[in-house]
């Protein structure tokens, strides 16, 4: 998809280096997937403690 953005030239040049991107599109791409992940990481965390894990491997792995 094809966006223009007015983005400070410092930050992304810094980010650039940073990131070892060779493009500003791949550092956009590697920041919006490394947001996508946190958040994703944030929405697994409110289930910590929550749900019952209590598995036994060999079971499973015999019913295979």
């Amino acid at each position: 998809m094809r966006t223009t953005l007015d983005l400070p030239n410092a930050l992304v040049e810094e980010a650039m280096k940073l990131s070892h991107q060779r493009t500003k599109t791949a550092v956009l791409v590697a920041a919006l997937e490394d947001f996508v992940r946190k958040n994703r990481i944030q929405g697994l965390k409110k289930f910590r403690g929550k749900i019952n894990l209590n598995i036994d491997l060999d079971k499973l792995r015999k019913r295979s």
